[in-house]
């Protein structure tokens, strides 16, 4: 079974940058599509980005496109998620997990399994 956690997150005003990490233990993850994920007090789960087991393929969630960029490090078994130009509104814990299912699109979070203990954003005005 995998394990995973995150670490990077912190306070920083709006216009600044971020840079979330996500590492696994356990068992090798660079099969996997991996997902990042937020959830803000009151609000579901919401997709922020994924990227494919190569690392060849992303996805963003129209929110944050153009702003934050998803990586991977396969050898290191760890996924990145950079975040520039932050808004108040993205304000969540962030949360890594890879896709184990296949029923749906890769935004749902009924896809992903495995998920770590997240990691606070908090961007202020």
């Amino acid at each position: 079974q995998v394990q995973l956690v995150e670490s990077g997150g912190g306070l920083v005003q709006a216009g600044g940058s971020l840079r979330l990490s996500c590492a696994a233990s356990g068992r090798t993850v660079r099969s996997y599509t991996m997902g990042w994920f937020r959830q803000a007090p009151g609000k579901e789960r919401e997709f922020v980005a994924a990227i494919s087991a190569s690392g060849g393929s992303t996805y963003y969630a129209d929110s944050v496109k153009g702003r934050f960029t998803i990586s991977r490090d396969n050898a290191k078994n760890a996924v990145y998620l950079q975040m520039n130009s932050l808004k108040p509104e993205d304000t969540a814990v962030y949360y890594c997990a890879p896709r184990v299912g296949y029923r749906t699109t890769i935004s749902s979070s009924y896809e992903y399994d495995y998920w770590g203990q997240g990691t606070q954003v908090t961007v202020s005005s």
